[in-house]
Protein backbone atom coordinates (compact mmCIF):
# COMPACT_ATOMS: atom_id res chain seq x y z
CA UNK A 1 0.00 0.00 0.00
CA UNK A 2 1.42 3.15 -0.78
CA UNK A 3 1.06 6.31 1.38
CA UNK A 4 -1.99 8.23 -0.18
CA UNK A 5 -1.83 11.74 0.23
CA UNK A 6 -5.17 12.67 1.23
CA UNK A 7 -6.39 15.70 -1.33
CA UNK A 8 -8.85 17.56 0.55
CA UNK A 9 -10.71 19.18 -2.71
CA UNK A 10 -11.76 15.14 -3.05
CA UNK A 11 -13.00 14.74 0.02
CA UNK A 12 -16.42 14.74 -1.47
CA UNK A 13 -15.62 11.67 -3.78
CA UNK A 14 -14.59 9.50 -0.64
CA UNK A 15 -17.37 9.91 1.01
CA UNK A 16 -20.25 9.54 -1.88
CA UNK A 17 -18.93 7.39 -4.49
CA UNK A 18 -19.10 3.79 -4.91
CA UNK A 19 -15.69 2.93 -5.91
CA UNK A 20 -12.07 4.93 -5.08
CA UNK A 21 -9.24 4.73 -7.35
CA UNK A 22 -5.40 5.73 -6.01
CA UNK A 23 -5.35 8.95 -7.75
CA UNK A 24 -8.97 10.18 -5.86
CA UNK A 25 -6.51 10.84 -3.60
CA UNK A 26 -4.52 13.13 -4.90
CA UNK A 27 -5.32 16.77 -4.95
CA UNK A 28 -4.90 18.89 -7.75
CA UNK A 29 -5.23 22.57 -5.72
CA UNK A 30 -4.94 21.71 -1.86
CA UNK A 31 -5.73 25.21 -1.12
CA UNK A 32 -9.65 24.75 -1.91
CA UNK A 33 -10.76 22.97 0.83
CA UNK A 34 -8.84 22.42 4.52
CA UNK A 35 -9.61 20.48 7.39
CA UNK A 36 -10.45 23.82 9.05
CA UNK A 37 -13.63 24.48 6.62
CA UNK A 38 -14.38 20.68 5.81
CA UNK A 39 -14.62 20.10 9.85
CA UNK A 40 -16.73 22.78 10.49
CA UNK A 41 -20.31 20.81 11.61
CA UNK A 42 -21.37 18.06 13.11
CA UNK A 43 -23.04 16.97 9.81
CA UNK A 44 -19.41 17.14 8.15
CA UNK A 45 -17.90 15.20 11.51
CA UNK A 46 -20.61 12.36 10.56
CA UNK A 47 -20.31 11.93 7.24
CA UNK A 48 -16.72 11.64 7.60
CA UNK A 49 -16.81 9.02 10.01
CA UNK A 50 -19.31 7.04 8.00
CA UNK A 51 -17.29 7.18 4.93
CA UNK A 52 -15.24 4.40 7.24
CA UNK A 53 -17.63 2.12 7.91
CA UNK A 54 -18.62 1.80 3.95
CA UNK A 55 -15.39 -0.40 3.30
CA UNK A 56 -16.35 -3.23 5.23
CA UNK A 57 -19.73 -3.90 2.96
CA UNK A 58 -17.09 -3.90 -0.02
CA UNK A 59 -16.96 -7.34 -2.49
CA UNK A 60 -13.72 -7.51 -1.09
CA UNK A 61 -14.84 -7.84 2.61
CA UNK A 62 -18.28 -9.13 3.72
CA UNK A 63 -20.24 -8.43 0.58
CA UNK A 64 -18.45 -11.82 -1.02
CA UNK A 65 -15.17 -12.71 -0.60
CA UNK A 66 -13.87 -13.30 3.68
CA UNK A 67 -16.72 -15.73 3.53
CA UNK A 68 -15.34 -17.86 0.71
CA UNK A 69 -11.87 -17.45 1.84
CA UNK A 70 -12.38 -18.19 5.60
CA UNK A 71 -14.71 -21.04 4.70
CA UNK A 72 -12.97 -22.73 2.26
CA UNK A 73 -10.05 -22.21 4.28
CA UNK A 74 -11.08 -23.64 7.29
CA UNK A 75 -12.75 -26.80 5.16
CA UNK A 76 -16.03 -26.36 6.56
CA UNK A 77 -17.59 -26.46 3.04
CA UNK A 78 -16.66 -28.04 0.23
CA UNK A 79 -16.47 -26.43 -3.43
CA UNK A 80 -18.73 -27.58 -6.25
CA UNK A 81 -17.73 -28.55 -9.43
CA UNK A 82 -18.84 -25.01 -11.00
CA UNK A 83 -17.01 -23.35 -8.09
CA UNK A 84 -14.38 -20.55 -10.08
CA UNK A 85 -10.94 -21.71 -9.78
CA UNK A 86 -10.19 -18.56 -8.10
CA UNK A 87 -12.23 -19.13 -5.11
CA UNK A 88 -10.68 -23.26 -5.00
CA UNK A 89 -7.27 -21.30 -4.49
CA UNK A 90 -8.18 -20.88 -0.47
CA UNK A 91 -9.87 -24.46 0.10
CA UNK A 92 -6.85 -26.18 -1.64
CA UNK A 93 -4.22 -23.46 0.04
CA UNK A 94 -2.65 -22.60 -4.04
CA UNK A 95 -2.80 -19.35 -3.43
CA UNK A 96 0.61 -17.28 -3.37
CA UNK A 97 1.62 -13.46 -3.85
CA UNK A 98 -0.09 -13.15 -7.18
CA UNK A 99 -3.60 -13.86 -6.03
CA UNK A 100 -5.94 -10.73 -7.06
CA UNK A 101 -8.35 -11.02 -4.04
CA UNK A 102 -5.94 -11.05 -1.40
CA UNK A 103 -4.60 -7.64 -3.11
CA UNK A 104 -8.76 -6.64 -3.06
CA UNK A 105 -8.90 -7.96 0.38
CA UNK A 106 -5.31 -5.89 1.81
CA UNK A 107 -6.45 -2.49 -0.39
CA UNK A 108 -10.11 -2.66 1.05
CA UNK A 109 -9.08 -2.55 4.88
CA UNK A 110 -5.68 0.26 4.01
CA UNK A 111 -8.80 2.31 2.00
CA UNK A 112 -11.15 1.93 4.95
CA UNK A 113 -8.22 2.51 7.27
CA UNK A 114 -7.36 5.53 5.91
CA UNK A 115 -10.56 6.96 5.94
CA UNK A 116 -10.81 5.88 9.50
CA UNK A 117 -7.24 8.48 10.06
CA UNK A 118 -8.94 10.78 8.21
CA UNK A 119 -10.98 11.58 10.87
CA UNK A 120 -8.64 10.77 13.49
CA UNK A 121 -6.07 12.44 12.24
CA UNK A 122 -7.69 15.94 12.50
CA UNK A 123 -8.82 15.24 16.09
CA UNK A 124 -7.67 19.06 17.65
CA UNK A 125 -9.53 20.52 14.35
CA UNK A 126 -12.87 18.94 15.36
CA UNK A 127 -12.36 19.53 18.96
CA UNK A 128 -11.84 23.35 18.34
CA UNK A 129 -15.80 22.78 16.91
CA UNK A 130 -17.89 25.15 19.15
CA UNK A 131 -19.95 23.53 21.70
CA UNK A 132 -23.14 24.35 20.50
CA UNK A 133 -22.55 22.97 17.29
CA UNK A 134 -20.94 19.53 18.28
CA UNK A 135 -20.94 18.55 22.07
CA UNK A 136 -17.52 17.11 23.95
CA UNK A 137 -19.10 13.80 24.45
CA UNK A 138 -20.69 13.85 20.77
CA UNK A 139 -17.25 14.60 19.61
CA UNK A 140 -15.41 11.56 21.22
CA UNK A 141 -18.26 9.13 19.91
CA UNK A 142 -17.39 10.43 16.87
CA UNK A 143 -13.42 9.52 17.13
CA UNK A 144 -14.45 6.30 18.95
CA UNK A 145 -16.29 5.26 16.27
CA UNK A 146 -12.92 5.84 13.47
CA UNK A 147 -11.11 4.19 16.23
CA UNK A 148 -13.32 1.46 16.28
CA UNK A 149 -13.30 1.00 12.90
CA UNK A 150 -9.82 1.55 12.59
CA UNK A 151 -9.33 -1.67 15.01
CA UNK A 152 -11.47 -3.72 12.92
CA UNK A 153 -9.96 -3.38 9.47
CA UNK A 154 -6.35 -3.91 11.30
CA UNK A 155 -7.48 -7.02 13.31
CA UNK A 156 -8.76 -8.62 9.64
CA UNK A 157 -5.00 -7.94 8.12
CA UNK A 158 -2.74 -8.86 11.11
CA UNK A 159 -4.72 -12.15 11.36
CA UNK A 160 -4.29 -12.29 8.01
CA UNK A 161 -0.36 -11.37 7.13
CA UNK A 162 0.93 -10.47 10.39
CA UNK A 163 3.09 -7.88 10.19
CA UNK A 164 1.59 -4.89 8.08
CA UNK A 165 2.39 -1.25 7.44
CA UNK A 166 1.18 0.85 10.52
CA UNK A 167 -0.55 3.98 9.97
CA UNK A 168 -1.71 6.30 13.32
CA UNK A 169 -3.21 8.82 11.24
CA UNK A 170 0.02 11.10 10.08
CA UNK A 171 -0.65 11.88 5.99
CA UNK A 172 2.24 14.38 6.48
CA UNK A 173 5.04 11.11 5.00
CA UNK A 174 4.96 11.29 1.51
CA UNK A 175 6.62 7.36 1.64
CA UNK A 176 4.68 4.07 2.40
CA UNK A 177 5.15 3.06 5.56
CA UNK A 178 7.65 -0.52 6.64
CA UNK A 179 5.82 -3.56 8.08
CA UNK A 180 4.73 -3.03 11.59
CA UNK A 181 5.47 -6.13 14.01
CA UNK A 182 2.13 -8.00 14.42
CA UNK A 183 2.72 -7.36 18.32
CA UNK A 184 2.84 -3.37 17.22
CA UNK A 185 -0.03 -3.94 15.53
CA UNK A 186 -2.03 -5.80 18.18
CA UNK A 187 -1.00 -2.54 20.82
CA UNK A 188 -2.51 -0.42 18.67
CA UNK A 189 -5.84 -2.46 17.81
CA UNK A 190 -6.26 -2.85 21.79
CA UNK A 191 -5.11 0.54 22.28
CA UNK A 192 -8.34 1.81 20.09
CA UNK A 193 -10.55 -0.80 21.32
CA UNK A 194 -10.07 0.50 24.93
CA UNK A 195 -10.93 4.08 24.17
CA UNK A 196 -13.65 3.26 21.81
CA UNK A 197 -15.22 0.95 25.01
CA UNK A 198 -15.06 4.29 27.10
CA UNK A 199 -16.73 6.22 24.70
CA UNK A 200 -19.07 4.79 22.27
CA UNK A 201 -22.88 4.60 23.30
CA UNK A 202 -24.80 1.52 24.52
CA UNK A 203 -26.62 -0.47 21.71
CA UNK A 204 -29.70 1.09 23.38
CA UNK A 205 -28.97 4.68 22.75
CA UNK A 206 -26.81 4.07 19.22
CA UNK A 207 -28.74 4.42 16.25
CA UNK A 208 -28.58 1.23 14.32
CA UNK A 209 -25.39 -0.01 12.45
CA UNK A 210 -23.51 2.13 14.21
CA UNK A 211 -20.44 0.61 16.49
CA UNK A 212 -22.01 0.62 19.54
CA UNK A 213 -19.53 0.30 23.36
CA UNK A 214 -21.48 -3.45 23.72
CA UNK A 215 -19.24 -3.88 20.32
CA UNK A 216 -16.18 -2.37 21.18
CA UNK A 217 -15.92 -4.30 24.73
CA UNK A 218 -16.50 -8.11 22.62
CA UNK A 219 -13.91 -6.83 20.12
CA UNK A 220 -11.09 -5.59 22.86
CA UNK A 221 -11.96 -9.14 24.93
CA UNK A 222 -11.52 -10.90 21.72
CA UNK A 223 -8.42 -9.07 20.60
CA UNK A 224 -6.69 -9.91 24.44
CA UNK A 225 -8.10 -13.14 24.37
CA UNK A 226 -6.02 -13.55 21.14
CA UNK A 227 -3.09 -11.96 23.02
CA UNK A 228 -3.55 -15.12 25.78
CA UNK A 229 -4.42 -12.23 28.33
CA UNK A 230 -7.30 -14.42 29.77
CA UNK A 231 -7.89 -11.88 33.00
CA UNK A 232 -8.44 -8.83 30.74
CA UNK A 233 -10.16 -10.18 28.22
CA UNK A 234 -12.90 -11.60 30.48
CA UNK A 235 -13.60 -8.57 32.79
CA UNK A 236 -14.26 -6.76 29.19
CA UNK A 237 -16.78 -9.17 28.52
CA UNK A 238 -18.29 -9.06 31.63
CA UNK A 239 -18.54 -5.21 31.08
CA UNK A 240 -21.13 -5.70 28.09
CA UNK A 241 -25.05 -5.57 29.10
CA UNK A 242 -27.98 -5.62 27.31
CA UNK A 243 -27.40 -9.01 25.08
CA UNK A 244 -29.40 -12.29 25.41
CA UNK A 245 -29.53 -15.19 22.61
CA UNK A 246 -32.12 -15.40 20.53
CA UNK A 247 -34.60 -18.38 22.00
CA UNK A 248 -34.53 -19.58 18.29
CA UNK A 249 -30.64 -20.18 16.59
CA UNK A 250 -32.07 -19.64 13.22
CA UNK A 251 -33.22 -15.83 14.06
CA UNK A 252 -29.99 -14.99 13.71
CA UNK A 253 -29.83 -15.68 9.78
CA UNK A 254 -32.83 -13.97 8.97
CA UNK A 255 -33.57 -10.85 7.48
CA UNK A 256 -36.45 -9.85 9.48
CA UNK A 257 -34.75 -10.48 12.48
CA UNK A 258 -31.67 -8.80 12.38
CA UNK A 259 -29.62 -6.41 14.48
CA UNK A 260 -31.61 -8.61 17.76
CA UNK A 261 -30.80 -9.10 20.84
CA UNK A 262 -28.05 -11.36 20.25
CA UNK A 263 -26.21 -9.67 17.79
CA UNK A 264 -23.00 -7.13 18.86
CA UNK A 265 -21.61 -5.97 15.40
CA UNK A 266 -23.05 -7.19 12.19
CA UNK A 267 -22.27 -5.60 8.69
CA UNK A 268 -25.30 -3.87 7.34
CA UNK A 269 -27.40 -4.49 4.17
CA UNK A 270 -30.35 -3.28 2.65
CA UNK A 271 -31.37 -4.54 -0.72
CA UNK A 272 -34.75 -2.34 -0.86
CA UNK A 273 -31.59 0.63 -1.44
CA UNK A 274 -30.58 -0.74 -4.44
CA UNK A 275 -27.66 -2.66 -5.08
CA UNK A 276 -26.13 -0.47 -7.67
CA UNK A 277 -23.04 -1.61 -9.47
CA UNK A 278 -22.62 -4.90 -8.27
CA UNK A 279 -20.47 -6.63 -10.85
CA UNK A 280 -17.85 -3.64 -11.39
CA UNK A 281 -17.65 -3.06 -8.09
CA UNK A 282 -16.80 -7.31 -7.83
CA UNK A 283 -14.12 -6.42 -10.40
CA UNK A 284 -12.41 -3.28 -8.70
CA UNK A 285 -12.90 -4.67 -5.49
CA UNK A 286 -13.81 -1.50 -3.61
CA UNK A 287 -17.49 -0.68 -4.48
CA UNK A 288 -19.82 0.50 -1.77
CA UNK A 289 -22.85 -2.26 -1.82
CA UNK A 290 -26.01 -2.66 -0.16
CA UNK A 291 -26.02 -6.64 -0.76
CA UNK A 292 -23.84 -9.27 -0.53
CA UNK A 293 -23.43 -12.20 -2.88
CA UNK A 294 -23.67 -14.88 0.10
CA UNK A 295 -27.44 -16.48 -1.21
CA UNK A 296 -26.58 -17.08 -4.88
CA UNK A 297 -22.85 -18.28 -3.79
CA UNK A 298 -24.10 -20.44 -1.52
CA UNK A 299 -27.69 -21.25 -2.32
CA UNK A 300 -28.87 -24.51 -3.70
CA UNK A 301 -31.20 -23.62 -5.94
CA UNK A 302 -28.68 -21.17 -7.97
CA UNK A 303 -25.04 -21.34 -8.03
CA UNK A 304 -24.28 -23.81 -5.05
CA UNK A 305 -20.74 -23.34 -5.55
CA UNK A 306 -20.31 -25.16 -1.86
CA UNK A 307 -21.88 -26.95 0.36
CA UNK A 308 -21.00 -28.13 4.14
CA UNK A 309 -18.58 -30.56 4.55
CA UNK A 310 -18.92 -34.11 5.62
CA UNK A 311 -16.57 -33.06 8.55
CA UNK A 312 -18.40 -30.45 9.76
CA UNK A 313 -22.37 -31.95 9.46
CA UNK A 314 -20.26 -35.22 11.17
CA UNK A 315 -19.47 -33.24 14.64
CA UNK A 316 -23.16 -32.14 15.36
CA UNK A 317 -24.57 -34.37 18.18
CA UNK A 318 -28.02 -36.29 18.12
CA UNK A 319 -30.65 -33.83 18.70
CA UNK A 320 -28.90 -30.58 18.26
CA UNK A 321 -31.48 -28.37 17.04
CA UNK A 322 -28.89 -25.78 15.25
CA UNK A 323 -28.80 -28.37 12.55
CA UNK A 324 -31.70 -27.32 11.25
CA UNK A 325 -31.30 -23.91 11.34
CA UNK A 326 -27.78 -24.29 9.66
CA UNK A 327 -28.36 -26.51 6.72
CA UNK A 328 -31.14 -27.52 4.31
CA UNK A 329 -31.29 -31.09 3.54
CA UNK A 330 -33.86 -33.02 1.23
CA UNK A 331 -37.42 -32.95 2.50
CA UNK A 332 -36.94 -29.59 3.55
CA UNK A 333 -39.66 -27.04 3.31
CA UNK A 334 -38.44 -23.46 1.81
CA UNK A 335 -40.61 -20.66 0.29
CA UNK A 336 -42.56 -19.96 3.07
CA UNK A 337 -43.86 -23.92 3.23
CA UNK A 338 -44.85 -23.49 -0.57
CA UNK A 339 -41.83 -25.45 -1.88
CA UNK A 340 -40.27 -28.92 -0.88
CA UNK A 341 -36.16 -29.62 -1.18
CA UNK A 342 -36.02 -32.81 -3.71
CA UNK A 343 -33.05 -34.81 -4.57
CA UNK A 344 -32.35 -32.94 -7.68
CA UNK A 345 -32.33 -29.59 -6.42
CA UNK A 346 -29.30 -30.65 -4.57
CA UNK A 347 -27.07 -31.70 -8.21
CA UNK A 348 -24.25 -29.68 -9.24
CA UNK A 349 -23.54 -28.91 -12.74
CA UNK A 350 -21.57 -32.72 -13.17
CA UNK A 351 -24.98 -34.05 -12.27
CA UNK A 352 -23.35 -35.17 -8.71
CA UNK A 353 -25.77 -35.03 -5.73
CA UNK A 354 -24.73 -33.25 -2.52
CA UNK A 355 -27.93 -34.19 -0.12
CA UNK A 356 -27.23 -30.73 2.11
CA UNK A 357 -26.90 -27.04 1.55
CA UNK A 358 -25.94 -24.19 3.66
CA UNK A 359 -29.06 -22.82 5.23
CA UNK A 360 -27.54 -19.75 6.94
CA UNK A 361 -28.19 -16.59 5.38
CA UNK A 362 -30.17 -18.13 2.74
CA UNK A 363 -33.70 -16.17 1.61
CA UNK A 364 -35.02 -19.69 0.70
CA UNK A 365 -36.80 -19.30 3.81
CA UNK A 366 -39.23 -16.70 2.67
CA UNK A 367 -38.71 -16.86 -1.13
CA UNK A 368 -38.32 -19.82 -3.97
CA UNK A 369 -34.60 -18.10 -5.29
CA UNK A 370 -31.85 -15.68 -3.91
CA UNK A 371 -32.49 -13.36 -7.11
CA UNK A 372 -28.58 -12.59 -7.13
CA UNK A 373 -28.49 -10.62 -4.25
CA UNK A 374 -28.98 -11.08 -0.37
CA UNK A 375 -29.66 -8.16 1.94
CA UNK A 376 -29.14 -10.50 5.09
CA UNK A 377 -26.42 -8.63 7.45
CA UNK A 378 -23.71 -11.37 8.29
CA UNK A 379 -23.13 -11.15 11.67
CA UNK A 380 -19.52 -10.53 12.81
CA UNK A 381 -20.03 -11.34 16.64
CA UNK A 382 -23.11 -12.79 18.33
CA UNK A 383 -23.14 -12.90 21.96
CA UNK A 384 -22.97 -17.33 21.75
CA UNK A 385 -19.55 -16.35 20.36
CA UNK A 386 -18.78 -13.65 23.67
CA UNK A 387 -20.46 -16.49 25.83
CA UNK A 388 -17.93 -19.30 24.51
CA UNK A 389 -14.69 -16.96 24.48
CA UNK A 390 -15.81 -16.20 28.08
CA UNK A 391 -15.79 -20.07 28.98
CA UNK A 392 -12.01 -20.42 27.23
CA UNK A 393 -10.95 -17.00 29.36
CA UNK A 394 -12.32 -18.72 32.32
CA UNK A 395 -10.71 -22.06 31.74
CA UNK A 396 -7.71 -20.96 30.73
CA UNK A 397 -7.22 -18.27 33.26
CA UNK A 398 -4.91 -18.51 36.41
CA UNK A 399 -7.36 -20.09 39.34
CA UNK A 400 -9.85 -19.85 36.69
CA UNK A 401 -13.22 -22.60 37.40
CA UNK A 402 -14.48 -24.69 34.87
CA UNK A 403 -17.31 -25.26 36.78
CA UNK A 404 -18.42 -22.02 35.78
CA UNK A 405 -16.53 -22.21 32.30
CA UNK A 406 -19.07 -24.87 31.41
CA UNK A 407 -21.91 -22.62 32.63
CA UNK A 408 -21.06 -20.22 30.18
CA UNK A 409 -20.95 -23.23 27.61
CA UNK A 410 -24.49 -24.82 29.08
CA UNK A 411 -26.04 -21.73 27.97
CA UNK A 412 -25.54 -22.20 24.45
CA UNK A 413 -26.04 -25.72 24.46
CA UNK A 414 -29.35 -25.42 26.41
CA UNK A 415 -30.94 -22.85 23.13
CA UNK A 416 -29.83 -26.35 20.91
CA UNK A 417 -31.65 -28.50 23.50
CA UNK A 418 -28.81 -30.32 24.23
CA UNK A 419 -28.18 -32.03 27.86
CA UNK A 420 -25.81 -29.75 30.14
CA UNK A 421 -21.99 -30.51 30.54
CA UNK A 422 -21.16 -31.88 33.92
CA UNK A 423 -19.45 -28.99 35.96
CA UNK A 424 -16.81 -31.24 37.20
CA UNK A 425 -14.96 -31.57 33.72
CA UNK A 426 -11.13 -31.05 33.90
CA UNK A 427 -9.92 -28.23 32.27
CA UNK A 428 -8.94 -30.25 29.13
CA UNK A 429 -12.56 -31.23 28.67
CA UNK A 430 -13.42 -28.28 28.97
CA UNK A 431 -11.43 -27.13 26.22
CA UNK A 432 -12.29 -29.69 24.03
CA UNK A 433 -15.96 -29.15 24.62
CA UNK A 434 -15.20 -25.13 23.53
CA UNK A 435 -13.61 -26.52 20.66
CA UNK A 436 -16.96 -28.54 19.52
CA UNK A 437 -19.41 -25.87 20.50
CA UNK A 438 -17.23 -23.19 18.72
CA UNK A 439 -17.00 -25.57 15.56
CA UNK A 440 -20.83 -26.16 15.16
CA UNK A 441 -22.16 -22.75 17.07
CA UNK A 442 -20.18 -20.49 14.65
CA UNK A 443 -20.31 -23.00 11.04
CA UNK A 444 -20.10 -20.68 8.39
CA UNK A 445 -18.82 -17.69 10.05
CA UNK A 446 -15.96 -17.13 9.58
CA UNK A 447 -14.76 -18.12 12.55
CA UNK A 448 -13.29 -21.50 12.87
CA UNK A 449 -9.87 -20.96 10.69
CA UNK A 450 -8.96 -18.39 13.27
CA UNK A 451 -9.57 -20.42 16.10
CA UNK A 452 -7.46 -23.63 14.68
CA UNK A 453 -4.37 -21.08 14.18
CA UNK A 454 -4.79 -19.36 17.33
CA UNK A 455 -5.10 -22.84 18.99
CA UNK A 456 -2.57 -24.15 16.82
CA UNK A 457 -4.31 -27.16 16.08
CA UNK A 458 -4.75 -26.57 12.53
CA UNK A 459 -1.96 -28.97 11.07
CA UNK A 460 -3.94 -32.03 12.89
CA UNK A 461 -7.72 -30.32 11.96
CA UNK A 462 -6.96 -30.24 8.39
CA UNK A 463 -4.76 -33.28 7.99
CA UNK A 464 -5.12 -34.68 4.20
CA UNK A 465 -5.22 -30.90 2.90
CA UNK A 466 -2.39 -28.84 1.71
CA UNK A 467 -2.21 -26.52 4.67
CA UNK A 468 0.81 -26.35 5.85
CA UNK A 469 1.65 -25.95 9.15
CA UNK A 470 4.55 -22.64 9.12
CA UNK A 471 2.87 -21.32 6.04
CA UNK A 472 -0.47 -21.24 5.42
CA UNK A 473 -1.56 -19.71 9.02
CA UNK A 474 -0.76 -16.67 7.02
CA UNK A 475 -1.47 -15.42 3.70
CA UNK A 476 1.72 -13.62 1.32
CA UNK A 477 2.28 -10.00 1.19
CA UNK A 478 0.53 -8.80 -2.34
CA UNK A 479 3.50 -8.45 -5.17
CA UNK A 480 1.23 -5.48 -5.73
CA UNK A 481 2.50 -4.03 -2.25
CA UNK A 482 6.10 -4.77 -2.67
CA UNK A 483 6.18 -3.43 -5.97
CA UNK A 484 4.51 0.15 -4.83
CA UNK A 485 5.82 0.54 -1.65
CA UNK A 486 9.72 1.59 -1.21
CA UNK A 487 9.83 -0.02 2.07
CA UNK A 488 8.28 -3.36 2.02
CA UNK A 489 11.05 -5.88 0.13
CA UNK A 490 10.69 -9.16 -1.04
CA UNK A 491 12.78 -9.99 2.04
CA UNK A 492 9.15 -9.12 4.34
CA UNK A 493 7.54 -11.59 2.44
CA UNK A 494 5.78 -14.07 4.69
CA UNK A 495 7.29 -17.65 5.01
CA UNK A 496 7.21 -20.20 2.41
CA UNK A 497 5.86 -17.53 -0.16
Amino acid sequence: MKTYKLILTALFGIFIVNSCSESEFELANPNQLSPETFFATETQVESAVNAAYANLQTISLYGRLIWYMMDNMSHEQSPNGQQEADKITFYDFSFDSTNGQIAEYWDSCFRGINKANFVIGNEATINKIPENELSTATKAKFMAEAKFLRAQYYWLLVNRFGNVPLRNGDFTQPEGKPLSPKADVMNQIIEDLTFASANLLPKSQEETGRATKGAAQAFLGKALLYQKEYELALNSFKKMSGYELESDYYDNFKEETENGIESVWEIQYDLSLGTGDKWSSLVAGFGKNHATYRGQDYGVLDWFNVYPSDDLVAEFEPGDNRIEGSFYFVGDTYNNGANTFVEGDFAENSGDIRPIAWKKYQNYYKQVSEVQESGINPKVIRYSDVLLMMAECENERPGGSQATAVGYINEVRARADLDPLSTSLSKSAVFDAIVHERKVELSGEQVRFDDMIRWGIAATELAGTNFQAGKHELWPIPDKEIATNPNVTVADQNPGY
